[in-house]
């Protein structure tokens, strides 16, 4: 059967917005009570502990995307015995990955303090802090987990973002008091703990209800078992070159420069990398409605697809990258004050970064969609290798700029030419001269458009709230109205109307002027 991709992908736009936005604005209350009543360096050991889990998280080696790529197949041609099968064949895999996890993780404990330059908090045992929040990286694995395949194969992420809704409410909502209460770190990490066992649990009782059909039984042939391997396999690079560019970063800051540098970093990585939250929402809602049309569609119109996405991120990154230009600095003066800020060339840099990595997630999506792994598998670890030699050299002569430098080089240099030959040869191919004059023009209309936007919000009010409000009006203003008027005359223009006309069943009518 056909996955109705646009209602699908609406729905999960809609609700992975309302998820995103509450998932943005709560944690940030709670980030900026723990800067206030326990101070920056839990923040730099709260970074550092997710970037070391992460690293151990390649014990998934992609067995996800895996997992459910191959029920595509399946789900189009109502195939449940295969479907189980491959259920059954998932919980497997994700017991094993969890007992691995558990028992490297409980390997590198000693080494944990290494990683840290300078000092920790006085009244805090990194080793049980580190456990705890190993304990809690296992969970999402022994529990459940395997049954959220079925949801994301049926392009249902929805479910997934309204139960994420009430437990993070009442974590968030015992955390807080706990801050302000106790200020316990340690029953900080247990709520987190219990709540992810809490998720998985009611996750599974919920796909159970809603697929009754799918149990985890039955065996696929082995041939079919080789093709997963080896996709598995495939993926572990890609697994290893995500897993370097945005955790190692976080390593090296810590070991080189110190837990409260790393925390000042992080808070402005953090609004980064909520910010490019919302626009994954995006990929993630299309990613399976894109993989479904690459088995039931055309070459052309998926090229077309492409294309008319690139619009679409490109204008959505380079408004993000304009607020950011503008915004970031006073934002941040709000929040953490002056005493925790960086220098406006980290803006800059930032905003770059920022940029280039939508676009790369663009790419990523298409390779994953079509589940070109095994074509792709060696250009992570090219990629990852640079970064990771690179960010070794840069932070000893640059610090912070070194690291942020090191991860842009390493994708425009390595990653995303290498992505873009392997996506044209293997799923399109065509030539990349026509695609990348248009991407060329889209990036340098953003350029224009974000130093214009900085040349006009020089302006200081006494007020920062009166100066953010009234840098967000010029900036979503101006720089709106030029990308519209740069192009609302493409064909690409034209297809994105369409696209967001059928996605909200034409409520917005100007868009069928442009169609």
């Amino acid at each position: 059967m056909k996955i109705e991709r646009s209602k699908n992908a609406a729905r999960n736009i809609v609700f992975g917005v309302i998820l995103k936005v509450y998932k943005l604005a709560i944690p940030f209350v709670m980030r900026t009570l723990m800067i206030y009543t326990l101070g920056m360096q839990y923040l730099g050991l709260n970074s550092l502990f997710f970037s070391v889990l992460s690293v151990l998280n390649l014990a998934e080696l992609g067995v996800g995307s895996a997992m459910v790529f191959s029920m595509y197949k399946p789900i189009s041609e109502d195939d449940g015995d295969s479907i189980c099968a491959l259920m059954r064949l998932y919980k497997i895999y994700y017991r094993v990955i969890g007992l691995v996890i558990l028992v490297v993780g409980g390997a590198i404990t000693p080494l944990i303090p290494k990683l840290i330059n300078g000092t920790v908090p006085e009244d805090m045992n990194v080793y049980v802090l580190y456990l705890m929040n190993l304990a809690t990286t296992v969970l999402t694995y022994w529990l459940f987990a395997y049954k959220n395949s079925l949801l994301t194969a049926h392009q249902r992420s929805d479910i997934n973002s309204k139960i994420q809704l009430a437990t993070v409410t009442v974590q968030y909502g015992i955390q807080a008091v706990i801050l302000v209460a106790t200020k316990n770190y340690y029953l900080y990490i247990i709520v987190m703990l219990v709540t992810q066992a809490a998720t998985n649990i009611i996750t599974a009782l919920i796909v159970d209800r809603l697929y009754p059909q799918y149990k985890a039984k039955g065996t696929l042939p082995k041939e079919k078992v080789a093709v997963i391997n080896r996709r598995v396999r495939d993926l572990f690079t890609s697994k290893v070159g995500a897993v370097i560019v945005d955790s190692v970063d976080t390593i090296v800051i810590s070991a080189f420069l110190g837990l409260t540098v790393l925390a000042v970093y992080q808070n402005y990585f953090y609004i980064l990398t909520s910010i490019f939250g919302f626009v994954s929402i995006i990929f993630s809602s299309c990613t399976a409605g894109i993989g479904n049309s690459i088995i039931t569609e055309s070459e052309e119109k998926n090229y077309n697809d492409l294309k008319k996405f690139t619009l679409i991120i490109s204008w959505l990154s380079g408004f993000c990258v304009c607020c950011l230009a503008t915004l970031y600095q006073p934002f941040m003066e709000m929040w953490v004050g002056k005493k925790n800020m960086l220098s406006y060339g980290y803006v800059i840099a930032f905003c770059i970064y920022f940029f280039v990595k939508e676009i790369n997630a663009l790419l990523n999506t298409y390779k994953d969609s079509a589940g070109i792994w095994h074509q792709d598998r060696f250009r992570p670890l090219a990629t990852a290798g640079a970064n990771l030699v690179m960010n070794l050299i840069m932070v000893q002569f640059w610090g912070l700029y070194g690291i942020i430098l090191s991860t842009i080089l390493s994708m425009l240099i390595v990653g995303m030419p290498w992505l873009f030959h392997n996506l044209f040869t293997t799923i399109f191919h065509k030539g990349l001269k026509q695609y990348l004059l248009k991407l060329a023009y889209y990036i340098i209309v953003v350029c224009l458009v974000c130093a214009l936007c900085i040349f006009c919000c020089r302006f200081e009010f006494s007020s920062l709230i009166l100066t953010i409000a009234v840098r967000l009006i010029v900036t979503a203003v101006l720089s709106n109205i030029i990308f519209f008027t740069a192009f609302f005359k493409t064909a690409e223009f034209r297809q994105a109307a369409a696209l967001v006309n059928s996605v909200t069943k034409g409520k917005i009518k100007i868009l069928k002027k442009f169609m």
